[in-house]
């Protein structure tokens, strides 16, 4: 994208247009324009607009763009042969401008106008309806010369009733066929007036942006701006196939948009960049001691001590920080361009602007995979199959995984190479339970008396022990986890005795964590034990936490 060619004093206009909405100049042109191009991030969008401007042009208005648009991260492009002067951007309700109309107007009128019709149509046949009540209740005489009335023949009554029955056939039968209609008409209007409705709120203002130009020929004019109401996540699908050992790894990502326009037929990319976030970090503040002194407390009322036991309500910004939160987070850490990664999808693609979930697929990886049976017994007696891959070549942005083992769905997972604790940098795939390995955890052995010479410390000991039998005709990898008390004060002494010994003290970086890795034959039984030996003093209440 070439950048536009404009005077200082013209970008000073554009920005005194831009925050005081200047009027648009007399003789601008509604020029139609379309969307070639959309950038989504996580939480926004850039949509970038393409216009042809006619020969002699001197002005050029894009309108019916949605309200959500950023005024300030608007920019402006055009072939070398446009001169492009100032810009300014004026909003409206879109029930003013006639242009703007949507779409669903049209098509809800006609609707109206059809159950309208039919509904008169009824109500000229229920007024026949009750004329042939009449005319069959009126009795069987008819009018004789001289104006007497006599008693209607046999044949007349024949042909009278004949001619009232295929009546109110007929009219039974259209009045039937009519409702049917109706029905039909009330149920194609229920979707698009709630759609409207829906729609109302974020459609109720429409942008219009107002270029100051000069071309000699006809020529093309980009508008690039930013949008809020949109954003994407990525999602996986993984695939072991126990047999080889590996994973299949589909890369997808859910692309959702509520930005007031829709996208259609556009080039689109994804972007984990974070362009509404802070452009500087926070720095850090000097770190001062000084001597505290000691101030009296005054006594406090019942009443107000009642009242400073409530927590101060959260300020604003506070309040937008917990909503921020509170929203997924899709910052991917590693990076394919320079400051983020962008995924380029290769078919054009329609996004409409209803919050619809759209999925794309983005490649897939078939990962080598190293296969363990994990337990924890302490917390359930039961194993687990786990699949540690290496991280693949290529960006892969966190998310969440739909995990298939032998081409049965088992459950979802997550998805982080960047967040990988293992030592050799693997990350690990849960696949379901392993029922073919039982576990048993045997009771837990706790005992506590007195220590030191005093008897002034107090001594608990614990003791843990595990079984887990490998039921499969073939040899597994186990991996069973134990949690080891920790010390966190001086004062408290641990001691741990562990058999056999732990492959690792401290899994994935946490101590504590203990973990026995090692090979199971094929109906083989393996047992550990962990016994620990905690002392502290008597007088000193103990804090645990497990």
């Amino acid at each position: 994208m070439k950048p536009s060619r404009k005077h200082p004093t013209s970008i000073a206009l554009a920005t005194l247009a831009v925050l005081w909405g200047a009027a648009t100049p007399a003789g601008a042109q509604d020029t139609p324009s379309r969307i070639a191009r959309v950038t989504v991030y996580p939480g926004s969008a850039t949509v970038e607009r393409v216009a042809k401007v006619p020969a002699g042009a001197r002005s050029v208005t894009l309108g019916c763009l949605p309200a959500s648009l950023d005024a300030q991260s608007l920019q402006i492009n055009a072939d070398a042969a446009v001169r492009v002067g100032e810009f300014n951007v004026r909003t409206e309700d879109r029930d003013v401008v006639a242009a703007c109309a949507s779409p669903l107007d049209g098509r809800i009128r006609e609707l109206e106008d059809q159950i309208a019709a039919v509904k008169a149509e009824a109500a000229s046949l229920q007024l026949v309806d009750g004329y042939l009540k009449n005319v069959a209740t009126g009795g069987a005489t008819t009018e004789a010369p001289g104006g007497r009335l006599q008693a209607a023949t046999p044949a007349q009554i024949a042909a009278t009733a004949d001619a009232l029955r295929k009546s109110a056939h007929e009219s039974q039968t259209r009045a039937h066929q009519l409702q049917r209609k109706q029905e039909a008409l009330e149920l194609a209007l229920k979707p698009l007036a709630a759609e409207r409705e829906r729609t109302a709120s974020q459609r109720a203002q429409v942008v219009s942006v107002t270029v100051t130009l000069a071309t000699d020929r006809e020529a093309e004019l980009r508008l690039s701006y930013q949008v809020r109401g949109t954003g994407w996540q990525p999602t996986y699908r993984a695939t072991l196939d126990a047999a080889k050992p590996s994973v299949l790894l589909e890369r997808q990502a859910l692309v959702a948009q509520n930005s007031g326009e829709d996208w259609s037929n556009v080039q689109l990319t994804l972007s984990t960049g974070q362009p509404g976030r802070a452009t500087q970090g926070r720095l850090p503040r000097p770190w001062t001691l000084d001597m505290a002194v000691p101030a009296p407390k005054p006594a406090m009322p019942a009443g107000a001590m009642a009242m400073s036991a409530a927590p101060a309500p959260a300020s604003p910004v506070a309040r937008r920080a917990m909503v921020e939160d509170a929203l997924p987070n899709f910052e991917v850490s590693s990076t394919d361009k320079a400051f983020a990664t962008e995924f380029a999808v290769p078919q054009r693609i329609t996004v409409p602007s209803t919050g619809q979930r759209i999925t794309l697929a983005l490649g897939s990886h078939t990962a080598p995979a190293t296969l363990i049976t994990r337990t924890a017994p302490s917390v359930e007696e039961a194993a687990y199959l786990v699949a540690e891959l290496a991280p693949p070549p290529g960006v892969w942005p966190a998310g969440t995984a739909n995990l298939y083992r032998d081409g049965a769905f088992v459950g979802t997972g997550r998805i982080d190479f960047a967040a990988a604790t293992n030592a050799n940098g693997a990350s690990s795939l849960a696949f379901g339970r392993d029922e073919l390995v039982t576990v048993r955890a045997e009771p837990a052995q706790d005992l506590t008396g007195s220590a030191g010479f005093t008897g002034s410390r107090v001594e608990r000991r614990t003791r843990r022990a595990y079984t887990v039998e490998n039921r499969h005709k073939a040899p597994t990898t186990l991996q069973v986890l134990h949690a080891a008390p920790q010390s966190r004060n001086e004062k408290i002494e641990v001691e741990s005795r562990y058999q056999p010994q732990p492959t690792d003290l401290a899994w994935n970086r946490t101590p504590g964590t203990v973990a026995w890795q090692q090979p199971l034959a094929a109906g083989a039984t393996a047992q550990f034990s962990a016994e620990h030996t905690i002392r502290h003093p008597k007088d000193m209440e103990l804090l645990e936490r497990q």
